[in-house]
């Protein structure tokens, strides 16, 4: 869940004392992955999603564009679409930088996600999705409202119902972080870890390795570090390096797990 530096490496939890609720070591940062907000992540699919939503298809394909949709006299809908994504789109001001009114910023993703979303209500389009709005919801800080708005894509054949499933997950996550009683907390991170389960069951499928990788982050703040180390290895099996970013990630939790 903006290309903003990349997090340094996170020491993990210790574990729990037998029969006491396990508190991570630090407060969890589910929302951000990479440096990125789940909106930034889930933009290069919004597109195919879109396509998916207005022709009811079961199946997105690369091949379909907006052209498409234009040669076929759906103009009017890309076209509102479009708007709402050049919002989308904007960049992230750095911390010393000045708006440039030729050049469309904003001040964090808070800001950008509320623009956005004031757009979408403008436009009168609700087309891009549950897993787009839900994850706009969660940059502007609406956490109840984002986890309403993931559970309505969730089970989506297709790349909508992985991405709300994994959104719901990190929505869960952010909620639980901001518990103050520790039951509750860990009920909440429980909750996360078995959206996280559920995100891409398909070996195969897109994201797969993400989906561990949530798996494993949730078991090493659950105090349960065997499991995390686990699944940390399974999801770098799954990924094969052809992701570098998240291979670089998986390889800073095993680091740090085998250095405590």
């Amino acid at each position: 869940m903006a290309d903003k530096p990349k997090p340094k490496s996170e020491s993990p939890a210790a574990p729990a004392p037998q029969g006491a609720v396990a508190k991570p070591a630090e407060p969890p940062k589910p929302v951000h992955i990479g440096g990125e907000s789940f909106v930034d992540r889930i933009l290069p699919h919004i597109k195919k999603i879109i396509i998916g939503i207005l022709i009811v298809a079961a199946v997105l394909s690369v091949v379909f564009t907006v052209r498409w949709f234009r040669d076929r006299k759906q103009t009017a809908q890309t076209e509102k679409l479009d708007r709402v994504l050049e919002v989308a789109q904007a960049p992230i001001r750095g911390k010393d930088e000045k708006p440039d009114p030729k050049k469309p910023s904003f001040a964090n993703a808070k800001e950008r996600a509320a623009a956005v979303l004031d757009a979408m209500a403008k436009e009168g389009t609700e087309a891009a999705g549950h897993a787009f709005r839900g994850g706009l919801l969660l940059d502007t800080g609406k956490t109840d409202d984002a986890i309403a708005e993931y559970r309505k894509g969730v089970a989506d054949p297709t790349i909508e119902g992985v991405l709300c499933r994994e959104g719901l997950g990190l929505a869960l996550e952010a909620k639980a972080a901001a518990e103050k009683d520790a039951a509750a907390r860990q009920k909440g991170l429980e909750e996360a870890l078995a959206a996280f389960s559920s995100m891409q069951p398909d070996e195969a499928g897109p994201r797969r390795s993400y989906a561990l990788y949530h798996q494993a982050r949730l078991q090493q703040l659950l105090g349960k570090r065997a499991d995390a180390r686990s699944l940390f290895e399974k999801a770098k099996a799954a990924n094969k390096d052809t992701d570098r970013e998240i291979a670089d990630l998986i390889e800073k939790r095993l680091a740090a797990l085998g250095a405590s």
